[in-house]
């Protein structure tokens, strides 16, 4: 199913640390670990803006 760059990126800037755009694609076991971890420690949520801004919209995780 087709997901929303745009919501995805909103919800890794606002809401990344709780790995809630991990959850919003469907990656439950990365959003867990996004959740335990204080997404990556701060460097995975960085890393994910920036690979959802040159992602096409809509995108297939």
């Amino acid at each position: 199913m087709a997901k929303s760059k745009w919501v995805a990126f909103f919800l890794c800037l606002f809401l990344g640390i709780f790995g809630a755009h991990k959850f919003y694609e469907g990656r439950i076991l990365f959003g867990i670990i996004y959740l335990l971890t204080g997404g990556l420690f701060g460097i995975g949520v960085i890393f994910d803006l920036i690979i959802l801004i040159l992602k096409p919209n809509p995108y297939y995780p």
